[in-house]
């Protein structure tokens, strides 16, 4: 019998570190009931963020949503925050097992 699977979004931001808890409390009043974050590194068109220092760290939100909650989140995010700082955004369609938790 083929395990039960059921869709959701994947919200991937990248940003400024300084935007964790503002993006978490922003997520989670539009919706979203479940969140990881991890510190990260890269580079992008604004240039390297290797985090050496506390102005310079970036933090990585992972989302996982109904695909309205994610596209709630990020038009938040655009007309908030990209303007001001370093955000990236993508989208993935995901399966999750138990739904109630997304």
């Amino acid at each position: 019998m083929p395990l039960p699977k059921y869709d959701k979004t994947l919200l991937v931001i990248v940003a400024e570190a300084v935007l964790e808890r503002a993006l978490v409390r922003d997520a989670t009043q539009l919706g979203a009931q479940a969140w990881t974050a991890s510190e990260v590194r890269g580079a992008a068109r604004e240039g390297l963020r290797e985090g050496q220092w506390e102005a310079d760290r970036t933090v990585e939100l992972k989302l996982l949503c109904d695909a309205a909650v994610a596209d709630a989140i990020a038009e938040h995010v655009l007309r908030t925050y990209a303007g001001h700082y370093s955000v990236s955004m993508h989208f993935s369609p995901v399966q999750v097992l138990r739904p109630d938790r997304y």
